[in-house]
């Protein structure tokens, strides 16, 4: 399946039916009056949340929802039936943008939780609606209301806890798929990662989502590589881990490119907390690993951990590191194992 995570899509709600103009005609009835029914409400347009999705992949084999119209009224006092709504099933992180791409209509971010895209027309009136005392044969009905048509955008941010930065082949997927069971692609050449991954790991009976983003170069905020495109799957994480490789000549260059690239993106995700931390240590010597975390440090302002993906040296470290940073109500904690009772027949 491949990952999707922006899609246009085209939808219209139902238009409303017409009013009837009709009369009651029946034998020894000399006036029999208007019976003309309302017209039906046209179908609305609704997007909801669901589990189970992580893509918008179903959006791009159909961009076109268009409600049901009501049906007109008819003689006999007959309401005109309502038209069929639709609802479009989106993953949880999906936001919901006008045709500009910069209006947010909806933000999805809990399981459930439902919105409504277009509403439907309302039906018109018959003329029975119209009967007074002193208009008791009224000629006249309304029509229905149209629909409401529009184009959106949906775009995905996935739900994570932890989202993970850095140059390409900084060692992303390999820690992901170390700490989870996450299976991303792992190779010796740039831009292995192309979309988003997620995974859960767990420390300490606490358990919490990274994603791994395809890496980041010099100039990405200006479309260089794979640009900022998949910077939008960070924003909602409590925690940035930023990776440096630790067997690059230019560890601080390679420090500030990346917390350049943070703050060209906003100041939602520069104004997030960081963990920086080098990789890769195995490769490295005692004098080696201390000169590059002096350099390290003094590039990113802060502390700096040490860490080997492939070895697992200092992963449990960091994953601590982590949790602090996380809130705790967006934490998940392992069900304590109770022994199965025995069988019975």
């Amino acid at each position: 399946m491949k990952f999707l995570d922006l899609a246009k899509v085209y939808i219209r709600s139902g238009a409303g039916g017409g009013g009837c103009v009709s009369f009651r005609r029946e034998k020894y009835i000399e006036y029999g009056g208007p019976d003309g029914g309302d017209g039906g409400d046209g179908g609305s347009v609704w997007i909801e949340a669901v589990e189970g999705l992580n893509t918008l992949i179903d959006f791009r084999y159909q961009q076109h929802f268009f409600a049901r119209n009501g049906q007109p009224g008819m003689g006999k006092q007959r309401t005109g039936k309502d038209g069929d709504d639709i609802v479009l099933r989106a993953p949880v992180g999906t936001e919901v943008l006008d045709e500009d791409q910069e209006t947010v209509i909806a933000d999805l971010t809990e399981v459930g939780q439902r919105v409504e895209l277009a509403r439907g027309g309302n039906g018109g009136f018959g003329n029975l609606h119209f009967k007074s005392s002193t208009n008791q044969a009224p000629r006249r009905a309304n029509p229905g209301q149209e629909g409401v048509e529009r184009t959106i955008w949906l775009r995905l941010k996935l739900i994570a806890d932890v989202g993970l930065l850095g140059l390409p082949n900084a060692g992303k997927s390999t820690f992901l798929a170390a700490t989870s069971n996450a299976r991303p692609k792992i190779a010796d050449y740039p831009f292995t990662t192309l979309h988003p991954n997620l995974g859960v790991v767990g420390v300490d009976d606490v358990e919490f989502v990274v994603a791994d983003i395809p890496g980041l170069i010099d100039g990405a905020s200006e479309g260089r590589g794979l640009g900022d495109l998949f910077l939008g799957h960070v924003e909602r994480c409590s925690v940035l881990l930023h990776l440096v490789d630790g067997t690059s000549d230019a560890v601080a260059d390679d420090c500030a490119t990346i917390i350049h690239e943070i703050e060209a993106y906003g100041d939602i995700l520069a104004d997030k907390p960081r963990v920086t931390v080098l990789n890769k240590t195995d490769a490295l010597s005692d004098e080696e690993r201390a000169e590059r975390v002096a350099a390290l440090e003094q590039a990113s302002g802060g502390p700096v951990m040490t860490m080997s993906g492939v070895a697992r040296d200092g992963v449990t470290e960091v994953l601590r590191a982590l949790r602090t940073q996380i809130d705790k109500d967006r934490l998940r904690y392992k069900s304590e194992q109770t022994e199965p009772a025995p069988w019975q027949p």
